[in-house]
């Protein structure tokens, strides 16, 4: 790829990174967002407004999420907030407009393009890896006993599942998965851990130190926290809604922890590196078409 220019807007670390890579690899890249960040940023200029950060770009990379709220960038490093519709309309028409669960009527109204780097296999693949080491983490933060021989439950075996169920059996942890389709129950058992439908778990739930949650929906309900030790631990890695019955939880006295975004929380330098490759490979493909 030829060098282009890149306006970086919000974010987190992740988005530092991301900028931090692409100077690095010649690129001209502008930064907006980061007025509470105290480190240094050689070879990247950083702007003070919208205007400047735009100004002759071929690239706007929005953060993952883009916002949280619909209306505003996500800015976790600014004092101040700052309003989506007043960076739309300073978009111009050639810029392609990349970001993280994002889309907007308003810029593909007027020919702008838009892409959700969230989207892609490849980054949900690669970012199942920090969810998973993180969730671990969180874990040992949250029991005092090791992981090591500890009855493990993981609902759903997706991407995120896949990765932590692995992980967890390399700890020398006792690993039960659930999932609905049969050839994902055996493929479990292929990989010498046990296997059950998710429609069963309650049947078991009071087996469990800990359960690890990876499915989208609600899954562990009033019915199954019933069964649930009241020192098991419950980590929910699914995105919102979420799949736990947190107020149910809680009635219960379990320990129940829902733990968003962990990529950019425990591994911003991996997870920034996977949306700048990610972002680069999208751009190449579609030089290609």
């Amino acid at each position: 790829m030829t060098t282009k220019i890149f306006a970086v807007a919000g974010g987190d670390l992740r988005q530092i990174y991301v900028a931090k890579s692409l100077a690095a690899d010649g690129h001209k890249v502008r930064i907006f967002g980061f007025d509470n960040y105290s480190n240094t940023l050689p070879g990247i200029e950083i702007c003070c407004d919208i205007d400047s950060l735009l100004a002759d770009a071929d690239f706007v990379i929005f953060p993952l999420p883009y916002s949280s709220d619909g209306v505003h960038l996500n800015t976790p490093y600014l004092s101040y907030t700052v309003k989506l519709c007043d960076i739309y309309e300073k978009i111009r028409t050639g810029m392609t407009v990349f970001g993280g669960r994002f889309s907007s009527r308003e810029l593909n109204s007027r020919g702008i393009k838009t892409i959700d780097y969230f989207e892609r296999e490849e980054l949900q693949i690669l970012n199942a890896v920090p969810t998973a080491e993180g969730a671990i983490y969180i874990a040992m933060q949250e029991r005092p006993y090791t992981v090591c021989g500890s009855k493990c439950l993981v609902v759903g075996y997706g991407r995120i599942g896949k990765v932590l169920s692995l992980l967890l059996k390399g700890l020398n942890a006792s690993v039960t998965v659930s999932a609905r389709r049969f050839d994902d129950l055996a493929s479990i058992r292929s990989m010498g851990m046990k296997a059950i439908k998710t429609k069963d778990i309650a049947d078991t739930a009071g087996k469990y130190d800990m359960i690890f949650n990876t499915v989208p929906a609600l899954v562990i309900d009033k019915n199954v926290l019933s069964s649930v030790k009241k020192n098991s631990l419950i980590i929910d890695l699914a995105s919102k809604p979420g799949g736990v019955d947190f107020s149910e939880a809680k009635a219960l006295g379990i320990n129940a922890v829902w733990s968003l975004s962990l990529p950019g929380k425990v591994a911003p330098v991996s997870a920034g590196g996977f949306i700048k490759d990610t972002i680069v490979n999208i751009i190449e493909q579609e030089a290609e078409k």
